[in-house]
């Protein structure tokens, strides 16, 4: 007889993307297919700094370091210095299987729990709500306001370049969040994935671990990093945590137990594309192209883009001539209505609702297709609407 105490439900929502099932039917049956522009994977080649250490470790017997190798934390110190961070050092930083891993489970890796308050952004990745549930802590939604943040918070993530809205946080917004936080009492994990996907302004977005933001301390501050979008290796899970030295060795300690070990040979490609850095400027220059002329075709379609819809992967859209609904359940809001449009034009979207705890009106639209599937899009953009 099967013991009917197991599984124990983990409080954890339907995972948002099943629920596009109907719209994807709806958009490969137009002709010439689905463009999905709903989903941030990378399309383009991974970069030959990549590909030459993933083939110089491949002959890899042993175990790999939890901690990382000497060469890959040499390399994310290196990189660190190009963003003017020098409060950290080889004994402050890990590698990690992903980002997501990280995310989801930085809340119980860190002793959190039902006492705990987790706090993100009320527009924000999924994921850093998942963190506060698998750590059985309360997990609140707060704006950018720092005033109005409950003082009480044990773990507040931040994002930006932000997904899904673009928006990139000034330094000085920065400086308030490490003085708030250090007075309350507070670790910040900064969520810093799309920080080179910057468009006209010739250098990355400000990180929290800058010597103007930080005041040359880590005390109480995480960066997490990934190279999944600037290098298009999200296949090799690539990413990495830096900070306070003992949070950083606390983490260390939890994942030893784990065996959440990054392989070796992705661990040599890792500190490959944070070394290497000239294939960054040349992805971000394709994105840039596609994020030019889809957001042209999308404003001729007479659809918005938010005004501070300013960088990463994503544009953040609405439709004017649409409202946003007081109180609607899932699936019934504008945003629902634009996917809707959208996928019977044979163009997939993410809608607000995904990000968003309130009825909102915008849809996601990624940036991750060939060249030839933005110029389809921006075709069926312009003929349709």
């Amino acid at each position: 007889m099967r013991n009917s105490r197991f599984p124990r439900t983990l409080d954890l929502p339907v995972f948002p993307w099943d629920f596009l099932t109907p719209y994807r039917v709806k958009a490969t049956a137009c002709e010439g297919g689905a463009v999905d522009l709903s989903i941030g994977t990378p399309v383009d080649d991974c970069p030959p700094p990549a590909l030459a250490g993933l083939s110089q470790a491949a002959n890899s017997p042993g175990y790999p370091p939890v901690a990382g190798s000497d060469l890959l934390r040499n390399a994310i110190c290196s990189w660190a210095r190009t963003r003017n961070i020098r409060c950290i050092d080889e004994d402050s930083c890990l590698p990690t299987v992903g980002s997501k891993e990280l995310v989801a489970s930085l809340g119980w890796q860190l002793g959190l729990s039902s006492a705990d308050t987790v706090l993100f952004p009320d527009v924000a990745y999924p994921t850093y709500d998942i963190c506060a549930r698998l750590a059985g802590a309360k997990g609140i939604a707060v704006s950018s306001d720092i005033s109005t943040w409950p003082r009480d918070a044990a773990l507040v993530w931040i994002n930006s370049p932000a997904n899904p809205t673009g928006w990139v946080a000034s330094k000085d917004w920065l400086r308030q969040v490490v003085s708030w936080a250090r007075q309350v009492g507070a670790i910040v994990a900064s969520d810093e994935c799309y920080a080179e996907l910057t468009y006209g302004v010739g250098e990355p977005a400000h990180s929290i671990l800058d010597e103007d933001v930080c005041g040359g301390s880590s005390e109480n501050l995480l960066l997490v990093y990934s190279v999944s979008k600037e290098s298009n290796l999200a296949g090799y899970r690539a990413a990495f945590v830096a900070g306070d030295r003992h949070l950083v060795s606390a983490l260390l300690s939890v994942r030893k137990h784990m065996g959440q070990m990054m392989p070796a040979m992705v661990q040599q490609a890792l500190a490959g594309v944070l070394l290497d850095r000239e294939h960054v400027g040349k992805q971000v220059a394709r994105y840039q192209w596609r994020r030019e002329v889809l957001g042209a075709a999308i404003s001729r379609a007479g659809l918005k883009i938010e005004d501070d819809c300013e960088a990463g992967l994503y544009l953040w859209v609405y439709d004017p001539a649409d409202r946003a609904d007081s109180l609607v359940r899932s699936g019934q809001g504008a945003d629902w209505r634009l996917l809707d449009k959208l996928s019977q034009i044979g163009l997939m979207v993410a809608p607000e609702s995904f990000y968003n705890c309130r009825p909102g009106k915008h849809v996601r639209v990624a940036l991750c297709v060939k060249d030839e599937d933005i110029k389809k899009a921006a075709r069926r953009l312009e003929q349709s609407f």
